[in-house]
């Protein structure tokens, strides 16, 4: 019996479990969120800790249009480093309903019914599939029992507002703790896997 591919998710989550915007300033402000860029701060000892174990050759990468144009405008344009070149080079797969063109090299553009395109992939020789940001994208993966893993970076922030990564949940999650690492800087990695019956 052929093996699925896997997908794995790898986001940044506030100690309260806020993964809305992290980076970016203005990178997203839905529903009157004020905190944008809430990750800044820890930012460099988070990327040591996904560059040394979230981000080997071979990968394939997910992504929502919002995450997807973001990331498109910034690393095909920057200097070649270990993390841009597997970013460029790796495929790239981008859920989206309004997008006609997806420029990044090796993209791929998935639309119509999501869900059932996702499975196909997932079907499909090849390896595994990891979403960066893309919340929205993630809730539905959630809600459809897609996600494999779950890569956190858990950053030392309470919010009190914002989108919930696990936001309201129709069913309970059973996780097995394959790793954790602490940054220098108190940003906490834990990758954990789903473990179903």
């Amino acid at each position: 019996m052929k093996n699925m591919r896997e997908i794995a998710v790898l986001s940044f989550v506030t100690l309260d479990g806020v993964s809305q915007g992290p980076v970016q300033p203005d990178e997203d402000t839905s529903g009157g969120f004020e905190h944008s860029g809430w990750a800044a701060d820890y930012l460099e000892g988070a990327m040591k800790l996904v560059n040394a174990n979230f981000m080997e050759a071979p990968i394939a990468f997910l992504f929502g249009r919002k995450t997807y144009e973001m990331f498109s405008a910034h690393w095909p344009t920057t200097s070649k480093t270990a993390h841009g070149e597997l970013l460029n080079t790796s495929p790239k797969y981008v859920a989206s309903s309004s997008l006609t063109e997806a420029k990044w090299q090796n993209s791929e553009i998935i639309n119509g019914d999501i869900i059932e395109a996702l499975k196909r992939i997932k079907s499909e020789d090849g390896p595994r599939l990891q979403v960066h940001g893309s919340t929205d994208l993630i809730q539905t993966l959630i809600a459809h029992d897609l996600v494999d893993e779950f890569r956190l970076l858990t950053f030392p922030v309470v919010l009190g507002t914002g989108h919930r990564l696990f936001g309201t949940m129709a069913f309970p999650l059973n996780l097995k703790l394959e790793k954790s690492q602490t940054s220098d800087n108190g940003v906490v990695l834990s990758h954990y896997k789903r473990q179903r019956a």
